[in-house]
């Protein structure tokens, strides 16, 4: 995820694809921290990047420059080695690279109006996709194998998404979310489920991939917000959480089990079979933080860990637990414990928060 615009310290923030590790691009260079620990892995002091991309927790990152130093061209995309220090491959291209996505097969590299699927090992080009234009370079990518999914917007002037097969390489679908331009995007870890919201921000839609339906909706808001973020939480099946973070400064909670909990007991229900869709959407989980951050700051947050939590008298399982990490383009790591009991109510802690900027490396090494 980058951000060109000069008032924040941070250029871009990307977690890795198990959000074990995370890494930042300052106008200095650039950072990776352990999420569990806090602690700075491995830092680089050579100019401004405006993307850098981790592959699980190897020791290579995908990195673009900023365009602030001569050497540090957008138009060059390079595969660094933290291990050595050394750059391993260089790609470049004829215009502004706006996103990088790698698993271990395949990297795809977004440009404003072509994207290419590479391999990983031979860097041979594998396919180009010709996209409407995507300016903020919005995009989304399921690092399965079993289910490598790409997402890209599809129109300009309303909520369509191109979800293409990046193993097959072949489109898979377009799926008409929003009558509104997309925002931000994301695909589950397994490419089973793939959220949306628009340039408006009051709707998420999550749709199934395999079938390109609609799964539900939340409703975010009743007044326009910037989503800056969305992510599923991790599992191999249904995410239970889905996540936003926007211009409100907000953090929101999606319950997607409880939503679907609820769904089949109404179609197994003769009045529940009855209700339309539309009033169905309505039915949704939806919790929120205010003021997690400040308004106006561009962020970007992940769900790492969900689990069940017991009730210390009974030992029958009746709450969630969510471990949320949010970074801040201000410069800031924070990270809340989130928890629902079985009455929809719902708790927030601050576990962590520290100043991104500040942290002293232990050690140079690499984090493999």
């Amino acid at each position: 995820m980058s951000n060109q615009s000069s008032k924040y310290p941070i250029v871009c923030a990307s977690f890795n694809q198990e959000s074990s590790f995370f890494a930042i691009g300052t106008r200095d260079g650039f950072k990776i921290f352990d999420t569990n620990t806090g602690r700075l892995c491995y830092e680089r002091d050579i100019g401004a990047f405006s993307i850098v991309e981790m592959l699980f927790s190897k020791s290579l990152l995908a990195i673009v420059g900023a365009g602030e130093q001569p050497s540090l061209s957008p138009r060059r995309l390079c595969l660094f080695n933290t291990m050595t220090g050394t750059a391993l491959r260089e790609l470049n291209f004829l215009t502004s690279i706006l996103a990088v996505r790698l698993n271990m097969k395949r990297l795809v590299v977004v440009l404003q109006d072509k994207t290419y699927v590479y391999d990983l090992n031979s860097l041979a080009i594998l396919d180009s996709i010709d996209t409407v234009p995507n300016l903020k370079g919005i995009c989304a990518f399921s690092p399965s194998l079993d289910g490598c999914f790409l997402a890209l917007p599809a129109s300009t002037t309303k909520g369509s998404v191109l979800v293409y097969n990046v193993m097959e390489l072949h489109s898979h679908c377009e799926i008409e979310a929003h009558r509104s331009p997309l925002a931000a995007i994301v695909l589950s870890s397994t490419g089973m489920y793939i959220a949306t919201a628009s340039e408006q921000g009051t709707i998420v839609r999550v749709h199934l991939v395999s079938e390109a339906t609609k799964y539900c909706s939340f409703r975010r808001g009743t007044y326009q917000s910037t989503i800056f973020s969305l992510s599923f939480g991790p599992s191999m099946q249904v995410p239970e959480l889905l996540i936003a973070t926007g211009s409100s400064g907000s953090l929101h909670v999606f319950s997607l089990a409880v939503t679907l909990n609820q769904r089949s007991r109404r179609s197994s229900s003769f009045l529940g079979s009855m209700i339309p869709n539309s009033i169905n959407d309505k039915l949704d989980h939806h919790h929120v933080l205010h003021n997690a951050f400040p308004a106006g700051v561009k962020s970007h947050a992940v769900i790492r860990k969900v689990g069940k939590v017991a009730e210390s008298s009974t030992s029958e399982a009746i709450a969630s637990r969510a471990s949320i990490s949010i970074i801040t383009y201000s410069g800031y790591f924070q990270e809340y414990s989130f928890s629902i009991n079985n009455q929809n109510e719902s708790s927030w802690s601050l576990e962590r928060e520290f100043n991104l900027l500040t942290v002293i490396s232990e050690s140079d090494k690499t984090i493999d």
